[in-house]
């Protein structure tokens, strides 16, 4: 089983990675947690890695953190949560939001995440809301946005991101344009949260 991958990162896009470690490369699926505090193409990169093994398959999902990878691993103990929805879930809220709406009850915000209904959102407080304490990141506030361009590329991976998530690519886009362009010092996983906000109010 594939616990660490330490190499250097050959492809990046918002739901998977390519990592070429001794001249191999690792297809890695990572959450948008992940992916907005990684390097770009070319550089190293070292990530917590979750086997998963079926009997036609195996696949690997990547984590900057342990608190991540923690996470996912508590989310699979959830019955009906495979871990393309886990990775969904981590795409949806951060670790500590997401601990905090278990230990608070709060079932209609774990019910905005795609894919996750009233009866799933229940099963998770259920069952996750003693487990999650140990996990608790102690994570800075978030930083105040300056105004300026946000670059196509940024644009083009939240898009990606929300139709990776389910939603279809007109509804994407026009959560992006809600949301405005014209921003810089916001993180592609800020933008995707703000859009996933503006789809949940429709």
């Amino acid at each position: 089983m594939i616990a660490w991958l330490s190499g250097r990162l050959r492809h990046k896009a918002t739901d998977n990675l390519v990592i070429d470690v001794a001249g191999v490369g690792y297809q890695v699926s990572v959450p948008l947690s992940t992916y907005n505090r990684i390097p770009d193409d070319g550089e190293d990169v070292n990530l917590h890695i979750y086997t998963h093994l079926r009997a036609d398959s195996l696949s690997l999902f990547g984590f900057l953190t342990e608190a991540e990878k923690s996470m996912f691993l508590l989310l699979l103990g959830v019955s009906g949560i495979g871990p393309k929805l886990a990775l969904a879930i981590l795409s949806s809220l951060s670790v500590q939001d997401l601990a905090r709406a278990i230990q608070a009850s709060d079932d209609s915000k774990l019910g905005t995440i795609p894919g996750i209904g009233k009866k799933t959102a229940a099963r998770m407080v259920l069952e996750l809301k003693d487990k999650v304490k140990s996990i608790m990141p102690s994570t800075p506030a978030p930083s105040q946005v300056s105004d300026a361009a946000v670059v196509s590329d940024d644009i083009k991976d939240v898009i990606s991101a929300l139709v990776n998530l389910g939603y279809k690519k007109q509804q994407a886009e026009e959560a992006v344009k809600k949301i405005g362009h014209g921003r810089s010092g916001i993180t592609v996983e800020e933008l995707i949260r703000e859009a996933l906000s503006q789809l949940q109010i429709r």
